[in-house]
């Protein structure tokens, strides 16, 4: 589905992604692990054109690289960035409604917004609330719900987890879990916390300093003495 190909990325003089390739196969989850600073956040970016880069991003055999980062979204290529951004001054409702703004079948987006709220309860019993009064938990159901309204191919998650308790990061995994078995989507999840990223993902790739250094089927990493040592924790 999404073939990233030779991508180099600069920040001034800074290297961020060097000769970076890597594959999605349609309707698996991917992980991306690694340390802060690592690229795995830019990867994302280039993917959805909004940092400068070289190389290709291929998506279903179209050069993303080519198409201005707005139209991308109408690809079908959903990306749901670090800290949530939700609009705070809208309702959850509301919310859900903006992640449709592109379509016009009435029929699949009331279809849609009960699936999002079916996939995440706590948004329905919410819907009348304004974004800014829910909890870290919430936004972040909700960010990734206003991604689904938009009908993704292909969604990409980054670092879902961050600030959460782990008992809301359980519930969130466990709902994409859910959605990947349900519905065949595919997803690229960024994720710093290793450990529930290799549970959750099938295949994972592992970036240091803009570059892949290892990979692997995901099940197989998280037994992997590297992988144990550098970020999981363990001696």
């Amino acid at each position: 589905m999404l073939k990233v190909q030779g991508i180099d990325v600069f920040y001034g003089g800074i290297h961020a992604l060097r000769d970076l390739s890597f594959e999605i196969p349609a309707g698996k989850i991917v992980t991306l692990i690694g340390s802060n600073g690592a690229g795995k956040s830019t990867t994302l970016k280039a993917i959805s054109n909004l940092v400068k880069c070289k190389g290709q991003i291929l998506f279903e055999d179209e050069n993303l690289l080519t198409i201005p980062s707005e139209k991308i979204v109408g690809k079908g290529v959903i990306h749901v960035p670090e800290g949530r951004r939700i609009f705070t001054a809208l309702t959850v409702e509301e919310n859900l409604d903006m992640g449709s703004y592109l379509r016009k079948d009435k029929d699949g987006v009331a279809k849609d917004k009960e699936f999002v709220f079916k996939l995440f309860p706590r948004l329905k019993e919410r819907a009348k609330q304004l974004g800014g009064t829910l909890s870290g938990g919430e936004q972040q159901m909700l960010a990734i719900g206003r991604a689904l309204m938009s009908k993704p191919r292909l969604l990409m998650l980054d670092e879902p987890s961050m600030g959460l308790a782990p008992i809301v990061v359980q519930e969130i995994f466990s709902a994409i879990a859910d959605l990947n078995k349900t519905t065949g989507l595919t997803v690229l999840l960024v994720e710093q916390n290793a450990n529930i990223a290799l549970q959750l993902a099938d295949y994972a790739y592992v970036l240091e300093t803009g570059s892949i250094i290892f990979e692997g089927e995901a099940k197989a990493l998280l037994t992997d003495d590297r992988v144990r040592k550098a970020y999981l924790g363990e001696e």
